[in-house]
Order: C-alpha cells, then structure tokens, then sequence
C-alpha cells in the first residue's frame, strides 16, 4: 500500500450532500453534483475540491491523475451498526430474537477467545467492509479483549476509521461468554488507553444489551463513560417486544427500556442505540434531549421479524439516525442491499424514502449519528478522504435501466434498489486505493 503521506488526485463524477439538515425535505437543497470534478487529498485530507478545469493546475507535476468517467464517486459508506463476530454466521434459519442468539450466536462467539481465529475473522470481516464500499464501522467484537486487538489491528493497516469494543455480558449467556461487573471495567478500560484515539481508532462501551448485563455491570459501564466522556456507548435498544417485557421484568424500578441505560449515564452525543423500532414517546424524547443516535438495521430487523422502525418518527423527534448492516442477522454487508431494504420497511408504513435521502442516511447523516459529521461524510475541504467509485452499470439489467434514467435522482435511485457488491468498482480509504473490482 502506497505511504499515508502520498498526495491522490481523482478525477471523475462526484455527488455528496454538503451540510447536515434537520428535515428530509431539505436534503434536496444541500445536494452537491459536480459532473467534472477532482478531489485532492494530501496525508488523507481532502486538500482541493471542485470542478476539472478549476482544480487541475493544483495537481502536482508528479502526480498521476486517477480517472473514473464513467462511474459516480460518492463519500464512503458508513455502517452505524455490525457485528463483526457473526460474520460467518449469517443467514442462520428460522428465528426470532432471542431464540437466535441462543441457538446460532453464542455458540459461534465462543470462538473468539483464540486470538488466531479473531484474527482471521476479522481480516475477512474488513476485506468484505472495503469490497462493500464501507469507510467507517461501529462494530461489536465479543466479550474477549482479543477480538478487539484482532479487529483494530487489521484497520490500522489500511487506516480506516472504526469504532469498536469488547462486549460486557455477565449474565443470561453461556459461562464462558460471561465477564464480571470489574473484570467488564478493567478489561475495557485497558482498551480504551490501548486504542481509544490512536491512529483512526475509536472506542465504544459495549454492553449487549440491558438483559446480559447486572445492574451492578451497568453502573461499572456508566462509570467508564464518566472517566472517559470521549469514547462511544454502543448497545442495543427494543428491538424485539418479546425482550421489551423481558427489560421490564428485569428492571421494575426503571420507566421503560432506554431509562435504564439513561439510569446509569449511558446515554449521549456518542451513544449509539441499534434498531430501536418499538420506542415509547417518552423515549423518543429521551433520545432527543440526550442526543443520542439510532442504528436503522432494516435487513436484520426484516430478517428476524422483529418489526418496522418508523423512520419519519426520527425525523419528527428529531433524532439523529444513520443505517447498520447488523451482520450477522443482517442478510448483506452491502449499504445499497440494505437502503433497498430501508425503502420498503418506509412504503409499508405510507412513507417515502427518496435515493437523496438514502445516500444522506448512508453518508454524511450516518456520519452526525456518530458524532463525526465534522470528519467524514461528504467532500469538504479538510474532511478524511474516504470516498466509494461507484459502476451504475454492472450487469445487463442495470445497463438498461441506466439508459432509460431520467436525471441523476433518477439513476442513483435505480442503483440503490438494484445494486449490489459488484457496483463497487472502487473504495478510498484516508486517500488511498484499498479495493479495486477485477
């Protein structure tokens, strides 16, 4: 791989939204198309951005321009929820919830405590991120630290931007996938001071959710996030009514499911809660007031039956919401699989889900739901030059439909519901070419 130092020109279609909004009406207006375009990057910044014929004088002598006419380039994918662990477990039949997690999840986590298979794992789980076009990653590794050493380790290597943690389980699971309430703190404290900032590196609290963890694992949880208000909380939040009435059962003194991750100072700028289809209004306006973020993850969400997250709620409460794969009960890595997903869970509920809208959620919005709007997400001068080369004509089928595409909405809403792995042509991480499609 060429130095992180190198300076990259690109030249080709670009297309980002260039601010955050607070209503999906006003995506339209923050749309960005630049049919001629260079992006440069020096030490993995976006240094110059704008049209050809303005930008090419800016291009170094000796550098070579790298140049897509025929693809549209937009600002890498980012998957606000993952877990890296169930990779090879995916498409694991017949269950809901609950019953899955004993049935197909523990059993495959267990694995973990080698530090060899992490390894292993997590080298094809980042590989099939980059073949996807994704740029950036909340995942969840398991309850052992070598699974996040696995994990960061291989990132660090093609400087991406993940964020990641050991998951806290001390009850209601296997033995030997169960912590303690101080071993939970003082193995995820040491991960913290280990890989907390270094490089592109990012660490997040990760309890698996509210009916694995003690009240005593959770005050230890809370009490992490105190001495390190900087690092992320990454859990689970309603996502299925059984375990709803499972929470409620397990914490009577609490209000409701998200009062017990607020109880203990979970929640925040930096928490980020996935799925979150069944929210009660008071928890809707928790989620606002605290600032905390969801993970839309309409392909597991589907897959396990666990319902419809009502997007236009997000919108209305004004929360902040990005979209996740949810590997392993997710059913594809790929971002435009799951905004095809995305887009039905809406029209099943009378509701829209235009392609602006889609690449805003799979970039730049995912990007304010983990705090990092100011890093990543479209091509501003100074942001991470993570960026995706996209073929919006694959296959036979796809070609046609392109040729009958009535505008740019109109072609990238075609390859949003038709597209697949094989539409990435190309992915940037930090400036740097890590995947090319033979």
């Amino acid at each position: 791989m060429s130095s992180v130092n190198a300076t990259t020109a690109i030249r080709g279609r670009f297309l980002d939204i260039q601010n955050t909004v607070a209503q999906a009406r006003d995506i339209h207006d923050q749309v960005r198309y630049v049919e001629d375009g260079l992006l440069i990057s020096q030490d993995g910044k976006i240094q110059w951005f704008g049209t050809w014929q303005d930008g090419q004088e800016h291009v170094p002598a000796h550098v070579q321009v790298q140049h897509y006419p025929d693809q549209l380039i937009v600002p890498g994918f980012i998957d606000t929820h993952i877990h890296f662990p169930q990779t090879e477990m995916m498409g694991a039949y017949g269950e809901q919830l609950l019953e899955w997690l004993n049935t197909y999840t523990f059993p495959t986590e267990l694995q973990f405590s080698d530090p060899e298979y992490a390894q292993t794992i997590a080298e094809f789980f980042v590989q099939e991120l980059l073949k996807n076009g994704t740029t950036t990653a909340l995942v969840f590794c398991t309850v052992h630290p070598e699974s996040v050493d696995a994990l960061f380790e291989v990132a660090s290597t093609y400087q991406m931007r993940l964020i990641a943690g050991k998951v806290m389980m001390d009850r209601h699971a296997p033995d030997d996938l169960c912590d303690t309430p101080e071993r939970a703190y003082s193995e995820s404290k040491s991960l913290i001071e280990k890989w907390h900032g270094k490089g592109r590196n990012l660490y997040a609290i990760t309890p698996r959710f509210a009916p694995t963890s003690s009240p005593e694992q959770l005050q230890r949880a809370g009490d992490l996030k105190a001495e390190y208000p900087d690092v992320y909380v990454h859990t689970h939040l309603s996502e299925n009514k059984n375990e709803i009435e499972w929470v409620k059962a397990l914490f009577p003194a609490q209000k409701g499911y998200l009062d017990v991750y607020h109880h203990y100072g979970l929640t925040g700028k930096k928490s980020v809660f996935a799925h979150c289809v069944h929210l009660e209004d008071d928890e809707w306006n928790c989620m606002h007031d605290t600032n905390s973020a969801i993970a839309f993850c309409p392909t597991s969400n589907l897959f396990l039956g666990s319902g419809l997250f009502p997007l236009h709620t997000a919108w209305e409460k004004q929360v902040k919401v990005g979209l996740g794969t949810d590997i392993g009960a997710g059913t594809s890595f790929n971002q435009l699989q799951t905004i095809q997903e995305a887009y039905k869970v809406q029209q099943l509920q009378g509701n829209k889900l235009s392609a602006f809208e889609a690449l805003y959620h799979a970039t730049l919005g995912g990007a304010k739901a983990l705090d990092l709007d100011q890093n990543l997400g479209n091509f501003n001068l100074g942001k991470e030059a993570d960026f995706v080369v996209l073929d919006l004509k694959a296959t036979a089928l796809q070609q046609l439909r392109q040729s009958r595409a009535k505008g740019l909405e109109d072609a990238l809403f075609a390859l949003m519901l038709m597209g697949d792995d094989r539409n990435i042509h190309a992915t940037y991480v930090y400036g740097q070419r890590v995947y090319q499609a033979c």
